[in-house]
């Protein structure tokens, strides 16, 4: 029992807070100063004509207009859709196969997995410049290796109509790793009761994984999907290594159109509406994907 008088209680309950505040501030610290107070600035840079260095005139909502008629930028958006739509169910659909092999027991199982996942957590500056050499047309290991099943090579990232497919390559390699591990923590946890039920019914292993295994890790596909098509949207790196949005903008992701209009023209207040026009169009596909999708997922 509790023999402490009331204000003894309080005073501990005020610093039990106190004590909780002071442990979260370093942490509320850097979110503010990296995420909050930045989102802020280019909110406010949005409505002038500025290159940070001295102009700064005040323009109102020009900037917006001219991103809504801009071809360049629905240009770019088409681009990141195309690669989205290319990369995001051919890397989910890789991942999920990947992790349901190694669901198995299967020998070196840990080795492959920590194999799938290191690309993942390696630079993607630095893997970008090692796809370079794999991509060359002249002395790659990908035309070296259509060369040998008798297949014309490729110019992959210099030709218009291959280098986003070769992007769609890279980073279906680069980013399976993360979905991987997702999904075999996910597999792990499906009731072996339901698999042994379903078995025991007579279904195949086929219609056992349709039926029971995947609406079981329905939350988890439903995740990779979101954080796959927000981080395709925000694609960057990959294409300013790879083919600095070339050739003949075949490449021009809205993530590079932007840094260009910000870095390149020095045209930061409308490179601050790309920005939100870019943070819109993320939010609703993924209200769009939670509309479409929400209801079939299964929370147990």
């Amino acid at each position: 029992m509790d023999t402490r008088t009331a204000p003894a209680r309080r005073k501990q309950a005020a610093r039990n807070n106190l004590s909780g505040w002071l442990f979260s501030l370093p942490s509320t610290a850097v979110l503010v100063v990296f995420t909050f107070l930045p989102a802020f600035i280019v909110v406010g840079l949005s409505f002038f004509d500025t290159n940070l260095v001295g102009q700064m005139d005040f323009v109102g909502l020009d900037n917006f207009r001219q991103l809504l008629t801009s071809g360049d930028f629905w240009g770019s958006v088409i681009k990141t859709l195309y690669f989205t739509l290319g990369s995001v169910p051919v890397a989910v659909a890789i991942s999920l196969l990947i992790a349901v092999l190694l669901n198995a027991k299967v020998r070196g199982r840990t080795f492959w997995r920590m194999g799938f996942f290191i690309p993942y957590i390696t630079p993607l500056v630095a893997t970008s410049i090692i796809w370079l050499y794999i991509f060359n047309p002249d002395y790659g290991m990908l035309n070296v290796a259509l060369h040998v099943f008798g297949l014309p090579p490729s110019r992959w990232l210099t030709d218009t109509a291959s280098a986003m497919p070769a992007l769609i390559l890279y980073s279906t390699w680069h980013d399976i790793g993360f979905a991987v591990i997702i999904f075999m923590a996910a597999l792990s946890k499906v009731p072996t009761e339901l698999l042994e039920a379903a078995q025991i019914d007579g279904a195949s292993g086929w219609r056992t994984f349709w039926h029971v295994t995947w609406p079981m890790i329905s939350p988890s596909t439903y995740f990779v999907v979101i954080i796959y098509t927000i981080n395709a949207f925000k694609m960057f790196t990959q294409v300013a290594v790879l083919t600095q949005g070339g050739p003949v903008d075949a490449t021009m992701t809205t993530g590079y159109y932007l840094y260009q209009q910000a870095f390149g023209q020095m045209h930061f207040g409308y490179a601050s509406a790309v920005s939100i026009g870019l943070f819109v169009i993320i939010f609703l596909l993924t209200l769009l994907q939670r509309k479409a999708t929400g209801s079939k997922v299964f929370y147990g």
